[in-house]
């Protein structure tokens, strides 16, 4: 059988991919940056920063994200019934560094409203959804939580936070 030379120049059989050539390819896809928040086991609320975020049916409205395995406290987001999307505008860069760095207190410099599902609601965010947790798929290193919308609150109209190539970045000019 031969074996496939990729652009790095590391022999692999035909069909695998190496994890890194994988990763730079889909980092070319232009995403949005989202903060899930959800409540701890001790009540206080918890979030991450998560960038794989889909919708996934208008009827029911359902969304997904994808979290990393290892995500420190991630046992929390699969074991939980509710939980919040915090779609981040392009000035909440900030927001986006503190819920994804290892920081005890990630709400400390933050502001946010309890919603009515118990979450927290990051303020300024393009739009909050409020959630209900409806299933936790595996997905290879990462786990894929689908969550039923049951409450959405838009924010002000700005332009959303986003990754590209592993680097924030900001909307540019609109090509149509």
């Amino acid at each position: 059988m031969t074996k496939a030379m990729p652009e790095g120049g590391e022999e692999r059989e035909p069909g695998s991919i190496a994890p890194r050539a994988f990763r730079d390819a889909m980092s070319r896809f232009t995403t949005g940056v989202c903060v899930v928040t959800t409540v701890g086991r001790d009540g206080a609320p918890a979030g991450v920063t998560v960038s794989s975020l889909t919708s996934l049916s208008l009827e029911p409205p359902l969304v997904l994200y994808c979290l990393g395995k290892r995500t420190t406290g991630g046992d929390i987001y699969t074991e939980g019934s509710a939980f919040a999307l915090n779609l981040l505008a392009d000035d909440q860069l900030n927001v986006s560094e503190t819920f994804a760095s290892q920081d005890a207190d990630k709400f400390a410099s933050v502001a946010y409203h309890t919603g009515e599902g118990g979450c927290a609601l990051l303020d300024g965010c393009l739009a909050n959804l409020e959630c209900t947790r409806q299933a936790v798929l595996d997905g290879g290193d990462h786990v894929i939580i689908v969550g039923r919308v049951q409450c959405i609150h838009a924010g002000p109209a700005k332009h959303p936070l986003l990754r590209y190539r592993g680097r924030y970045m900001r909307l540019g000019e609109v090509a149509v």
